[in-house]
């Protein structure tokens, strides 16, 4: 396994449409091994999309296990996911291995349906509820070539980080 490097804003790699994943085999399987590498070795985060890593393929991985008291389905690995439905809005505050500066205030739905391919290209559905949902959410935007910047109640909503250090692993490609 690999820790591979994290694309910081503003490299213009962020800002691109992923393609869906076509071949499932035992490549994309350790391009996962070293995007969960990267997940875990990083700053603590709780999700990372592979074109964080500059591959702009539809996967994203999601654990928001380590947080207290919060209901979730552990370490997941999302190929392909597609909203299906989503119910409530709330807003919440979000920070982003790529915007090691700043965090900020986004809407999102409260709660969505989901279907996604798991590393083998089978077909499973999901419920997600609540952080959980917002996490899911933030990965599938870097999908799209969106960050949460681009989704901020206002300007007044982003604020800047007192407390990170990208390890030298993640450097900024202009």
């Amino acid at each position: 396994m690999a820790v591979l490097e994290v694309l910081v804003y503003p490299n213009p790699g962020l800002k691109q449409v992923s393609k869906a994943v076509e071949t499932f085999d035992a490549a994309l399987r350790d391009f996962i091994a070293d995007l969960k590498e990267t997940m875990l070795t990083g700053p603590p985060s709780v999700g990372i999309a592979a074109p964080q890593t500059g591959r702009l393929e539809r996967i994203v991985l999601v654990d928001v296990s380590g947080k207290p008291k919060t209901p979730n389905h552990g370490f997941m690995i999302l190929i392909n996911p597609n909203i299906t439905g989503s119910e409530g809005s709330v807003i919440g505050r979000e920070g982003c291995l790529s915007v090691p500066d700043y965090t900020g205030n986004v809407y999102r739905a409260e709660r969505i349906a989901l279907t996604a391919q798991n590393e083998f290209g089978r077909t499973h559905h999901f419920n997600f509820s609540g952080f959980e949902a917002r996490a899911v959410q933030h990965e599938m935007d870097h999908l799209d070539g969106l960050l949460f910047l681009d989704r901020l109640v206002s300007r007044r909503d982003r604020f800047r980080r007192k407390v990170y250090k990208a390890p030298a692993s993640q450097t900024q490609n202009s």
